[in-house]
C-alpha cells in the first residue's frame, strides 16, 4: 500500500509540473511554461540555407525553474551550445532568466506579457547620448506543438525594433 501512494504521489507531481492550459486560463507563474518539452528549431540564415538544431526545456528543482538546453547542429552556427534558467518570483510577481552559452556570451532578461507573447527583454542601456540600447526574445504563434521565437534589438529604448534572429519551433514529444 505505501509503494502505491509513493507511486501516485510521483504520478501527480509529474503531471502537475507538465499539465497544459490555455494561454487564458494561466497564472502569472505558468507564463512560460508552454516552452518545456524537447523541440526541433530551424531557420533561414542569411544565406538563405537552412539552419537546423534542438532545444529541450524542462522544469527542475520541485518543478520552480524552468532549464533550456539549446544547440545547433547544422548551419553557420553549427557547435553553438546555450543554456538558460528561468523563474518566477511570487513576491514581486516578476519572471527572470540568466542565458549563458559556449561563446562567453551572457544575457541577463526579465519576463513580461504582452497580448499573447510572452517576452525577456534585457534591461535599456545608455550607449551615447542618443543610444537606448535593449535587447528582447518574443515568444509568439504558441501552440501546443508549435511557436515563432523571435531575437529582437532596438537602439531607441524599445520604441522601434529590428529583427536579428527568427527560430521556429516543432515540438517533438
Amino acid at each position: 500500500m505505501r509503494f502505491l501512494s509513493t507511486l501516485l504521489f510521483v504520478l501527480c507531481i509529474s503531471f502537475t509540473c507538465s499539465a497544459q492550459t490555455s494561454i487564458a486560463e494561466l497564472q502569472s507563474e505558468e507564463y512560460f511554461d508552454f516552452w518545456v518539452g524537447k523541440w526541433e528549431v530551424s531557420w533561414e540564415e542569411a544565406d538563405g540555407t537552412m539552419g537546423r538544431g534542438s532545444n529541450f526545456i524542462e522544469k527542475t528543482l520541485d518543478c520552480t525553474v524552468i532549464q533550456e538546453h539549446f544547440q545547433v547542429d547544422e548551419g553557420q552556427m553549427e557547435g553553438y551550445k546555450g543554456t538558460s534558467i528561468s523563474v518566477y518570483n511570487p513576491r514581486t510577481n516578476t519572471w527572470k532568466q540568466a542565458w549563458a552559452d559556449n561563446q562567453g556570451g551572457y544575457f541577463d532578461f526579465t519576463g513580461k506579457v504582452e497580448g499573447d507573447n510572452r517576452i525577456f527583454q534585457t534591461d535599456i542601456q545608455e550607449m551615447g547620448s542618443d543610444t537606448l540600447f535593449t535587447q528582447r526574445m518574443v515568444f509568439y504563434d504558441i501552440t501546443p506543438d508549435s511557436l515563432k521565437w523571435d531575437w529582437e534589438s532596438s537602439i531607441d529604448g524599445g520604441k522601434t525594433w529590428a529583427l536579428n534572429w527568427r527560430i521556429n519551433y516543432r515540438k517533438l514529444d
